[in-house]
């Protein structure tokens, strides 16, 4: 007999943190540990940087083009996140859904609010804490790349998004990246077989009331 089709609905991830919480290195880590877990692609506004890759690491646009995508309604979400514009497309995350494909997203809480709009419970919010703005500062710091000017920007901005964690439906304190890496894991992993993201449960449970009696 032919077994019944059982894809699943995919799973919109969205991790969420202040700049330096550590949430880009997880995103790069469960990506490596998750095959079934891509990244989504953004536009954006801003300039390619050494070794960036156009439609691979993001799609690079214009700000005429960005204004033209956003009038014709073609971002599921988007952004001002520092003087630069990011946006979601939208046909790709529709399209991985219905396929059963996981899609991670690095954005903020606006790009979040925006998704949570468009796609409901397809979605799963989670923010990266850091342990103390001392340890954020000291993260900062170690990259070498900011200026002071931009590490105290950051900083002030990391205030502000904090303030937003009470939206996402977990919240998770990155003290040690392997341990949030396998609470992230454990969260999607308890998503993916959550009821109403296996549609074929309905026949399945039909066809088990349907047998004759014993």
């Amino acid at each position: 007999m032919d077994q019944p089709n059982r894809q699943r609905r995919g799973l919109l991830i969205v991790l969420s943190s202040p700049s330096g919480a550590g949430k880009s290195t997880i995103a790069r880590m469960l990506l490596d540990a998750d095959p079934e877990v891509t990244m989504s692609i953004s536009a954006t506004t801003r300039a390619r940087r050494p070794g960036e890759v156009d439609d691979v690491d993001y799609h690079f646009v214009d700000d005429a083009r960005f204004e033209e995508l956003v009038q014709a309604n073609e971002f599921a979400e988007w952004a001002y996140v520092f003087d630069h514009r990011y946006g979601s497309p939208k046909e790709p995350i529709k399209d991985a859904l219905k396929l059963g494909r996981d899609i991670l997203f690095d954005i903020d809480w606006q790009g979040t609010q925006q998704l949570r709009g468009a796609f409901g419970t397809d979605l799963v919010r989670i923010f990266i804490l850091p342990p103390s703005m001392e340890e954020l500062e000291r993260r900062l710091r170690a990259r070498g790349t900011d200026s002071e000017d931009v590490i105290e920007s950051r900083m002030r901005r990391a205030a502000s998004e904090i303030g937003h964690w009470g939206e996402y439906d977990y919240v998770l304190i990155n003290e040690d990246m392997d341990h949030c890496l396998a609470e992230v894991r454990a969260i999607i992993d308890a998503e993916r077989i959550r009821r109403d993201r296996r549609p074929y449960l309905f026949d399945f449970v039909r066809r088990l009331v349907e047998r004759p009696n014993y």
